[in-house]
């Protein structure tokens, strides 16, 4: 396992700093195979922590982890004689995590539980760095303003104000509120681990008031209730699976107009008696006899039955979520054009416990090409709701998650659809009980794009029940033009353009190193070299101050390809495909923006694409999550649309790359220009796309700090506070993540 350097604090917080001497094993611990490295034995592992201890006040705890997987928490415990005083800290694999610790006065003993679950781990850094409390205040009110949901935006001066206020009314000290927020924002609640936590404290909390309830009557709904034939020795299975699911109608805060219910007349005599108190229970219920043999003849004969304009699907045994219905009018009514609703849904365990929620993107047309994200809890516009026929080919019609991925691929295909048709409903609507079996879908997402005439190949996934869509190859092959920005360090870029020369397998490409005024002997005699050697390559010189935007845009000014690449200096391909893979994707009309699969040195991820909001402005998906992982609901491993992507490797078509007029010189000449670029490029009506079939190593530092000179941190706001000036409300709503996941870790835990 790599050790990462230890992590240089900034000399204005070197004030004092203790670090305890010894870590002592109390349970769950043992010595690895290497020195400096810790075996987890279970879920619950402890160290007591001896040696001098920090002093009391406001301290900065600064750990560097490193460990075989991700989602790891530590928690710190401060123990005095009159209190115990606990402290989680999320920790990002090969980074310091920094943390404000307010040490009580007359602290006896500290236990660290270092990680959460067994894993090999070791510490490289962990010490305590006392702070002033000026100092402290203000790093607390920058975080509070960057990650607080309730302060986000404020000026420093104005969240200190509103602490004050709340102080008063509570009659309690500003300074104990401000390190409750502050807290507040170090908590990951995985979905794994804490969601039935999440489901007490946040969903119970959003439950709509009767007068809502009240102002959504209007909704006219038929619930469907489908299950494929059963002979008698069923029957008692049956019963069970349908007393759950009619249950879940009668604890609707809004109820159904119509629940129609199909059985086959030998069922319905059995329990005709059982389903007449149902009916007297649930006046909106009709049970009709049929003989459809399969799912699919059941759905189409259920809706010769059907009397309202929106139809929801529910499978016998699962259950809709109380408020499921009042969501659905909630969202048709705020959204007109609306035809087809996709809620989030979880699971149902077989005590009926909810476990694995699915908190969806809005629609996601790619994500949708590459596995049926969509799931079961969808609701549709009757007159929209496509009649599938009854087919056998595959066991597709007795086959309900095959039916469902169909119907809403053929609502993609109608002439008419658009995406203001398909409007999510950000709530958890529909509780499933899992199938034993997952199918494959690749010749039914291959039918679909034929029908469409896309020319592609659909193949297997990286993942059982996912796929891999191959766009076809424009001919004759566009040419590319990699703009490779460097001054300096060939210790980094050798290598870089080295690799795309060798491992490359498109190689219609040019590749324009643009020299940011190098002065390395070394670095101008490399330069010279590679351009004498290969003629795809062109050094061009910017011989002005370093403007990231500036130099690149210059770049693309003198771009012969129609296709540019926007390539760091500190780039490695991992194979030969990858650019044949995004030169695929950027082909497409559609699509605007493309980006690659990044990883870090030590091969946890890097980048699996951009997500709005993350931080207070932008930040990198599943970052620093280990190579093999899925990430949630498998999007490290498919491809997707997404609202952004990184310039550490994008690709982007020169027509689009002039009609939003480039990167942002002016006012991002740093930070933020990729993330800019993407928003233009996705508000002038193109899809940006993330794909995991390119996979590229940055060697971007991970043990290097943040920006802490003045002129740097200056720099840092002045573009910062561009961004959420030019974009703010797009920044918070980022329609390719989910409102319930959290935006400020990267690991899709519940917000």
């Amino acid at each position: 396992m790599k050790r990462i350097q230890p992590y240089e604090t900034p000399k204005r917080w070197r004030l004092h700093h203790r670090a305890p001497q010894h870590f002592i094993p109390l349970q769950q611990l043992s010595a690895a195979a290497r020195p400096g490295e810790w075996q987890s034995l279970g879920s619950q592992p402890l160290f007591q922590l001896r040696g001098q201890l920090p002093v009391a006040g406001w301290n900065m705890l600064e750990i560097a982890c490193e460990c075989d997987k991700s989602g790891i928490v530590a928690t710190l415990t401060l123990e005095t004689a009159r209190q115990s005083i606990t402290v989680d800290f999320p920790l990002r694999m090969g980074k310091i995590t920094k943390r404000l610790v307010y040490v009580p006065f007359g602290l006896e003993r500290m236990t660290l539980a270092p990680v959460s679950t067994e894993c090999i781990f070791s510490y490289s850094h962990f010490r305590f760095v006392w702070l002033t409390p000026m100092f402290a205040y203000n790093r607390l009110f920058q975080r509070l303003t960057n990650m607080h949901q309730h302060y986000r935006d404020l000026p420093l001066a104005e969240v200190k104000q509103s602490l004050q206020q709340q102080a008063r009314k509570q009659s309690r000290k500003w300074q104990t509120i401000a390190l409750e927020d502050y807290d507040s924002t170090f908590i990951s609640m995985s979905t794994r681990r804490h969601y039935q936590q999440w489901i007490h404290q946040v969903e119970r909390r959003r439950g709509p008031s009767e007068q809502d309830a009240k102002e959504r009557r209007q909704f006219a709904c038929s619930v469907l209730l489908i299950n494929g034939s059963f002979s008698a020795t069923d029957v008692a299975t049956f019963k069970k699976g349908l007393s759950h699911s009619l249950a879940s109608l009668a604890e609707q805060s809004l109820f159904p107009r119509q629940a129609l219910l199909l059985i086959t007349p030998a069922v319905h005599q059995q329990l005709h008696s059982w389903l007449a108190e149902w009916m007297r229970e649930l006046p909106f219920l009709e049970v009709k006899e049929s003989e459809a043999q399969s799912v699919a003849a059941q759905r189409l004969e259920a809706l010769t039955y059907c009397e309202h304009p929106w139809v929801w699907f529910l499978r016998l045994g699962d259950r809709l979520a109380d408020n499921a219905l009042f969501h659905s009018a909630s969202i048709a009514h705020d959204n007109p054009q609306s035809q087809v609703l996709v809620a989030d849904e979880d699971s149902l365990d077989e005590d009926g416990v909810r476990h694995s929620p699915q908190f969806k993107p809005a629609f996601n047309s790619d994500m949708l090409l590459s596995m049926p994200y969509v799931g079961r809890a969808v609701c549709y516009k009757r007159a929209f709701l496509p009649r599938l026929t009854v087919q056998s080919d595959a066991g597709s019609a007795a086959n309900a998650d095959w039916l469902d991925y169909s119907q809403v691929l053929s609502v993609m295909r109608r002439a008419d659809f658009t995406h203001a048709m398909l409007a999510h409903i950000p709530h958890v609507a529909y509780h499933g009980v899992p199938e034993t079996a997952s199918a494959s879908y690749v010749s039914l997402v291959q039918q679909h794009l034929d029908q469409l005439g896309a020319g592609a190949t659909v193949s297997e996934g990286l993942l059982p029940g996912t796929q891999r869509v191959r766009w076809p190859m424009p001919e004759p092959k566009p040419l590319v033009t990699l703009l490779v920005p460097t001054r300096d360090g060939v210790n980094i870029l050798r290598p870089c353009v080295n690799a795309i020369l060798e491992r490359t397998d498109y190689s219609h490409f040019e590749l324009l190193i643009l020299d940011n005024q190098s002065s390395c002997a070394e670095t101008l005699s490399y330069l010279k070299d590679v351009e004498a050697r290969d003629s795809r390559v062109k050094v061009l010189h910017w011989n002005h101050s370093f403007n990231y935007s500036a130099i690149n845009n210059f770049g693309a000014a003198n771009a012969k390809g129609s296709i540019i690449g926007l390539i760091n200096n500190d780039i490695e391909p991992m194979e030969g495909t990858w650019l044949t893979e995004m030169v695929e994707q950027v082909s497409r009309p559609e699509i605007g923006c493309v980006g690659a699969k990044l990883y870090y040195p030590n091969d946890t991820v890097q980048h699996g694409g951009v997500i709005l909001g993350l931080g207070g402005l932008a930040g990198h998906a599943h970052r620093f999550f280990q190579r093999d992982e899925d990430g949630y609901m498998g999007r490290l491993k498919v491809t997707q649309n997404l609202s952004a992507v990184t310039a550490a490797c994008l690709l982007v078509r020169k027509s689009v790359f002039d009609e939003v007029n480039g990167l942002n010189e002016t006012d991002l000449a740093v930070a933020y220009n990729d993330v800019d670029l993407c928003i233009k490029v996705r508000e002038a009506g193109y899809r940006n796309l993330w794909t995991p079939y390119a996979a590229l190593y940055h060697h971007e530092s991970v043990s290097r700090g943040a920006d802490d000179t003045p002129e740097k941190r200056a720099r840092w706001l002045s573009e910062y506070a561009y961004m959420r000036n030019a974009w703010g409300e797009l920044l918070d709503s980022d329609p390719a993540y989910n409102p319930n996941l959290t935006l400020v870790h990267e690991d899709f835990s519940l917000r």
